[in-house]
C-alpha cells in the first residue's frame, strides 16, 4: 500500500495526514500550532511542520508529500536564501494605503482586472511588497527572491539552498498580484511597480508536476497549493460547485472553466490545483466571529449554536455586522464590528447568538451573489471548515443563501487536497484519483430575503477611508 502525506500551513496551526494514495483512506495525522500575529518568522512554520510530522508517525514511508498553505504571505529572500524579514500574512492590512497607490499607478481597478484577473487589496502579496519598498527600503534592498509560505515550506523539504529550485503553483501564484490566470504567466512589471526592482520568483509548475525529492529520502514533493484551492482538490468540487469555508477567513469559491476578471474587485480571479479556475471572495471575518460572540456571551459553542436557533429568523430586528478586524471583501480594512436595532425587546442573548451568525452569512451570500454575476454556475453549495461544524450555522445558512447547502463530514480538507495532490503526482496520471470524502450531510430551509435585507440596509461600522473602493455589501 502507497502512502502520500499531505500538509495544511494555516493561519493558526499546520496539519498534517497520512492517507493511502489510492482509496484515500486516513490513516495517521498530526497538529501543530502556529504563533498568533499577522507577521511570522516563516522558521516557525518549519518548527511547527516538524512537530505535526513527529505527531503523524513521521513521512519516511510516504511516497509523495505536497503542501497546502495560506494564501498570499510574502517571503522574502536575500541571495544566500535567508529570509530578510518575518513574513507579512494575508491577515495584515497595514498594506492597505499601497493596495490603493498601486490601482491608481496602473490606471484604475479595471486595468488590474484586466492584467491579473483581480484588483489588490491589503491582503495581496504585490501590496505587501510596495509597503516593504516604502518603510523598509533596506529591506526590500536586500530581497533577491520573493515567494509564498507553501513555496518556501516545499523548498525547505526538498533541502535545496538554490534560489533557482524555488517552485509554486498555479493557484498559489494567482493571489500574488504579479501572475495571470488567463495567461499562465507573471507580470514582472507589476512587481517592479511595487518593490521598485526585479526578483527572482518561483517556477510555475503544472498541477501534477513533480517539484523535487524530499530529502532526505525518495519521496516525491509535489508542487503544492494555496489554501483555498487545496480545499477545493480535498473536498472533490467539480464545475458547479461553489465551496463556502468557513474558517479563520470566509471564502466562497467557485470551480470553473473561464478565468474571472471583475473590475469592482470582489471577485478574485485566481486559478485552481487542476488546471481549470477559482474566482473567489474572501472576507477577514469568520469563525472568529462566532468565537467573539460566544465569549461575550460567556457560552461554549454547543451552546451558542442553541441560543441562535433558538431565537426567530431575523434575530427580532437585530443586525450585527461583523467587521472585527477591519474588512477585505468590501474593501473596509479600517472598519469595526457594529451592532443595529438593539431594543429592549430584543437584549437577549439568542437574538445576539442569531444576528451574528447571521451577519456572518450575509456577507458570504454576497459573495454567492457576485460570483453569480461574474458568470459562474451554481449548481451545488459545500459548506466547510470549523464554521461548518456549528449546527446554527449549518441550519441557517440555507435560509440565508436562498439554496441547500451540502456538509461533508468534518475533516482537514486543505490537508486532505494536498494529499490529494500527492497521490496524484505519485500516479501521474491524467487527474487526481477519485477519494471518497465520506458521509454529506444535506440541509435545507426556507429562504428569509428580510434578513440579507436588513444587512446590506445597515450602515457601515465605521466611516470608509480615503483608499476604499467597494460599497458596503452586508
Amino acid at each position: 500500500m502507497a502512502l502520500v502525506a499531505g500538509i495544511d500551513s494555516s493561519t493558526q496551526s499546520c496539519k498534517v495526514v497520512i492517507r493511502d494514495a489510492e482509496t484515500g483512506a486516513l490513516l495517521r495525522q498530526g497538529r501543530a500550532a502556529h504563533p498568533d500575529g499577522t507577521e511570522v518568522d516563516p522558521a516557525r512554520w518549519w518548527t511547527a511542520l516538524e512537530s505535526a510530522l513527529a505527531e503523524a508517525g513521521g513521512i519516511v514511508d510516504v511516497v509523495a508529500v505536497a503542501v497546502g498553505a495560506q494564501q498570499h504571505g510574502m517571503v522574502c529572500l536575500d541571495e544566500h536564501g535567508e529570509v530578510v524579514r518575518p513574513a507579512l500574512l494575508w491577515n495584515d492590512t497595514r498594506s492597505a494605503g499601497a493596495a490603493a497607490e498601486l490601482v491608481a499607478e496602473l490606471g484604475g481597478p479595471r486595468a488590474w482586472a484586466e492584467a491579473v484577473g483581480s484588483v489588490p487589496v491589503a491582503s495581496f502579496t504585490v501590496t505587501k511588497l510596495r509597503w516593504l519598498a516604502e518603510h523598509e527600503p533596506e529591506h526590500a534592498a536586500r530581497t533577491a527572491a520573493v515567494c509564498l509560505p507553501h513555496d518556501w515550506l516545499t523548498w525547505q523539504l526538498a533541502g535545496a539552498s538554490d534560489l533557482a529550485a524555488l517552485s509554486t503553483d498555479r493557484g498559489d501564484a494567482s493571489g500574488t498580484g504579479y501572475w495571470s490566470a488567463a495567461t499562465g504567466t507573471y507580470r514582472p512589471d507589476l512587481l517592479r511597480l511595487a518593490l521598485g526592482q526585479d526578483a527572482l520568483l518561483p517556477r510555475v509548475l503544472a498541477p501534477a508536476e513533480a517539484a523535487w525529492s524530499l530529502a532526505p529520502g525518495n519521496a516525491v514533493l509535489g508542487p503544492g497549493t494555496g489554501d483555498n484551492a487545496a480545499a477545493a482538490l480535498g473536498v472533490g468540487a467539480r464545475a458547479g460547485d461553489v465551496v463556502v469555508s468557513i474558517g479563520t477567513s470566509g471564502v466562497v469559491a467557485a470551480v470553473t472553466d473561464v478565468p474571472a476578471a471583475d473590475p469592482s474587485g470582489i471577485v478574485c480571479g485566481f486559478a485552481d490545483a487542476t488546471g481549470r479556475f477559482l474566482p473567489l471572495v474572501c472576507t477577514l471575518n469568520a469563525a472568529r466571529v462566532l468565537d467573539a460572540a460566544a465569549r461575550i456571551l460567556g457560552v461554549d459553542h454547543a451552546s451558542f449554536s442553541r441560543l441562535a436557533l433558538s431565537a426567530p429568523a431575523g434575530a427580532a430586528g437585530m443586525t450585527v455586522v461583523p467587521y472585527l478586524e477591519g474588512e477585505r471583501t468590501p474593501d473596509r480594512p479600517d472598519a469595526t464590528g457594529a451592532i443595529h436595532g438593539l431594543q429592549l425587546a430584543n437584549a437577549t442573548p439568542a437574538a445576539l447568538a442569531r444576528a451574528t451568525v447571521e451577519g456572518l452569512l450575509c456577507g458570504l451570500a454576497d459573495g454567492l451573489d457576485a460570483l453569480a454575476a461574474q458568470g459562474a454556475s451554481i449548481d451545488r453549495v459545500v459548506l466547510v471548515g470549523g464554521g461548518a461544524r456549528s449546527d446554527a450555522v449549518c441550519r441557517i445558512a440555507p435560509s440565508v443563501f436562498g439554496q441547500p447547502v451540502l456538509v461533508p463530514a468534518p475533516g482537514e480538507y486543505v490537508a486532505d487536497g494536498a494529499a490529494r495532490q500527492a497521490a496524484w503526482v505519485h500516479a501521474s496520471g491524467p487527474a487526481a484519483p477519485t477519494w471518497s470524502v465520506g458521509d454529506t450531510a444535506r440541509y435545507k430551509a426556507d429562504p428569509v430575503p428580510q434578513v440579507r435585507e436588513r444587512c446590506v440596509s445597515s450602515p457601515p461600522p465605521a466611516a470608509a477611508p480615503a483608499h476604499a473602493r467597494l460599497p458596503a455589501t452586508s
